[in-house]
């Protein structure tokens, strides 16, 4: 039986980031693999030349969306195997009219993403930048800054969720041998995956009132930009350290500065609005904030990913279920 065409739409210069080996040789199994040229991602008229005759095409950041006209000259596509944080840039009605199924490799993404997020948790508990700062200028343990930034642990704390997004319910498996509280703020979850995630279902404003990490996974909507406003910010308790590596717009940051001025929280922002925040902004200046440039996932190694899409593409040919599928009605709740 003939094998299948897959087209890879990513850019040659992106391979040695994506896929490794492994990858590159089950996609070789069970297709035929149909190169996108260019070193970098396909734009629009690439994917009208590339997709033709192809049953899946895999997908990441950089590649034109699939809007009509590609859909239409992709006339034997069934899959589109994403790797990314998200599809909804890339995905159009014209996708889903046609019935075109859509996976996102974006799990094996968000593991990453809650591995950072509980090294910050460890790093922001033991007050580790401003303490190592306070050293390096000469200070020790009998200080004012000491009083002020004194180092705690992990375990038995409370952490406070905004989101159970994939990162947040890998946030969640990582802090299990902490023995921490953990408090989820999301309207999606219900009360039975809260018991079953072993995890407290509260509202974003006790979740505020009473965590000493407050960490933000949900996505960002006209539901959710801004939901940290001054209220929220307002009622996080002194000592408290606030993470964001899910997009900058969930926090209103001219509140943020003025409760970072207050000296009594500490930031983490993987992410800011705008990205990068301006050189004259107010967070590039703060010594209880440490800003860095959108770094949470993976970054040269994506090899997790790029596994995970080929495997969607070898299910799909398989008949088998997928891994992770994305619906149309999914599009609000992801990021």
């Amino acid at each position: 039986m003939t094998k299948p065409k897959v087209a890879v739409a990513i850019g040659r210069s992106h391979y040695d980031r994506m896929f490794s080996e492994r990858a590159w040789q089950q996609l070789e199994d069970v297709s035929i693999i149909v190169h996108h040229e260019g070193d970098e991602p396909a734009n629009r008229e690439e994917l009208i030349d590339l997709l033709p005759g192809a049953l899946a095409c895999i997908t990441s950041w950089g590649v034109a969306q699939l809007d009509a006209e590609v859909v239409a000259a992709a006339d034997s596509l069934e899959l589109l195997s994403h790797m990314g944080s998200s599809v909804k840039r890339f995905v159009s009605d014209s996708v889903w009219d046609r019935g075109i199924r859509v996976t996102s490799a974006g799990i094996s993404l968000a593991r990453d993403v809650a591995e950072t997020t509980l090294g910050l948790m460890i790093v922001g508990r033991k007050r580790i930048w401003p303490l190592g700062r306070h050293v390096a200028a000469g200070g020790w343990r009998d200080s004012p800054v000491w009083e002020q930034w004194d180092a705690r642990e992990l375990a038995r704390s409370t952490i406070g969720l905004v989101g159970a997004s994939n990162v947040g319910r890998h946030v969640i498996e990582l802090l299990a041998p902490f023995q921490t509280t953990i408090l989820v703020a999301d309207p999606y979850l219900t009360n039975e995956e809260a018991t079953r995630l072993g995890v407290e279902r509260v509202g974003l404003n006790e979740l505020a009132t009473r965590a000493d990490i407050v960490s933000l996974h949900c996505p960002e909507n006209e539901h959710t930009r801004h939901m940290v406003n001054a209220e929220v910010l307002a009622m996080v308790k002194d000592g408290a350290v606030i993470i964001n590596t899910a997009r900058g717009g969930l926090i209103d940051e001219a509140a943020l500065v003025e409760k970072l001025k207050t000296g009594r929280v500490f930031a983490f922002l993987d992410v800011t609005d705008p990205e990068p925040p301006a050189l004259d902004s107010e967070l590039r200046q703060l010594d209880n904030v440490v800003i860095t440039p959108h770094i949470a996932g993976c970054i040269e190694n994506c090899n997790r990913m790029g596994e995970l899409a080929v495997e969607e593409v070898r299910r799909h040919i398989a008949g088998e279920p997928a891994v992770y599928e994305i619906r149309s009605d999914m599009l609000d709740r992801i990021a």
